[in-house]
């Protein structure tokens, strides 16, 4: 199969949705098929805030890319891109001759995967990944009005997909209250499982923490530093349960618009020492800070599954969230716990007991890691192929039933 997947959000740009496409890219081209990633130019500098050289992924023989034309956008991240959609994708792709068109956004680059998919005569199948009423923060324009026709004109955008995915129910939910009525299912982003486990012994945990320069019960939180990401109340939460256990400490790998804000609030509370703020680290660091973590903690309202809290599940972390966007989906009685947005007492409270109750939270680790290993890269990416020829056999069975009238 041979399958051109479009989005606003990729490499070099920190994003959940950039690495759950390439994770699915890269097991399908493993498979065997062909793919073709259509998405923004970015600048050297856009790559030089990711820690990265300014050049094109090497995925293998099977991957491809079209980078078009793009201007900056305000992001958390900083890198933001709008691809213009001037229409020139479908004759860029006209030589790869996809079979499908799999879009994963509604901006620029989505608009030129509409486009592609007329003119090129090809399904099109559409994800959902993001909460628009939080993401309407970043909007030069912040009034309801501006977010309703927001909302009006996804659901617009996802009526134009043959099929339609989203990680969770939640932002179905909200699709389909402003006019979205195509069909649909939730199914996960894909989780590279091999890359996250669970530390190996307790004196390789001890040797961890020491290279981060930690010694007590240990909290992590990762992924973009953002406002709606709320860390503000993890970090108040820790100021809280070191009250308790003083040796208590957060490690925090990551960056965005947030993090001055954040250090500032940590030296306010007395928690310069306690939290660490890693910045941007390569995989082996990232890995290893997961490992030398007792319990993971997202405050987030705009999570659509949150692959970093998964990626703490694998490593046998406990994990805390709060009852807002698809976290209550994805947390149940057997992985951890579930509190009230803004809740920092409560936050605090469950961060004490899984400290202070070690088996538990090495019951709830274990119950995690077998949760996320269903949403393995192989197993979703199986379920990607059959949706895929499922779309392309209902377009063609339509197309001959229109032509037979």
């Amino acid at each position: 199969m041979r399958i051109a997947i479009y989005s606003d959000n990729f490499y070099p740009e920190l994003s959940g949705i950039s690495d759950s496409i390439i994770t699915l890219g890269k097991e399908l081209a493993s498979m065997g098929h062909q793919i073709c990633f259509v998405a923004a130019r970015y600048t050297r500098r856009n790559f030089e805030k990711a820690g990265h050289k300014a050049r094109e992924l090497d995925l293998g023989p099977n991957i491809h890319f079209i980078r078009l034309f793009s201007v900056p956008m305000p992001s958390a991240t900083g890198q933001g891109r709008f691809a213009i959609p001037f229409g020139r994708s479908a004759k860029l792709l006209r030589e790869f001759k996809p079979d499908i068109i799999y879009t994963n956004h509604f901006g620029g680059v989505g608009l030129e995967a509409l486009k592609a998919a007329r003119k090129l005569g090809v399904p099109l199948l559409g994800t959902s990944h993001t909460p628009m009423r939080e993401f309407m923060k970043y909007s030069p324009i912040r009034n309801e009005w501006a977010t309703e026709k927001v909302l009006k004109y996804v659901s617009w955008y996802y009526n134009h997909c043959d099929y339609v995915t989203a990680p969770s129910q939640f932002l179905f939910q909200e699709m389909i209250h402003y006019g979205f009525n195509k069909p649909h299912r939730v199914l996960s982003n894909p989780i590279h499982t091999g890359d996250f486990k669970p530390v190996e012994s307790t004196e390789r945990k001890l040797q961890l923490k020491q290279r981060f320069g930690i010694n007590g019960p240990t909290l992590i939180y990762t992924g973009r530093l953002a406002p709606e990401k709320h860390v503000d109340v993890i970090v108040k939460a820790l100021a809280i349960v070191k009250q308790s256990i003083p040796d208590a400490n957060m490690l925090i790998p990551g960056h965005g618009s947030a993090e001055n804000d954040l250090k500032k609030l940590a030296a306010d509370l007395g928690l310069s020492d306690a939290v660490k703020f890693l910045g941007f680290v390569g995989q082996e660091t990232f890995l290893e800070a997961y490992q030398a973590s007792d319990v993971f903690a997202v405050a987030s309202t705009a999570e659509m599954q949150c692959l970093s809290m998964m990626n703490a599940m694998l490593c046998g972390l406990p994990v805390i969230g709060v009852r807002a966007g698809a976290l209550p989906e994805y947390i149940n009685d057997a992985n951890g716990f579930v509190i009230e947005p803004g809740d920092v007492q409560a936050m605090a409270d469950k961060i004490l007991y899984l400290f202070q109750n070690t088996e538990v939270a090495a019951a709830l680790g274990q119950g995690g890691r077998n949760y996320a290993m269903q949403f393995s890269s192989p197993n979703i990416a199986r379920e990607w192929i059959s949706l895929f020829e499922r779309c392309i056999l209902d377009v063609h069975e339509t197309k001959l039933r229109n032509t037979s009238l």
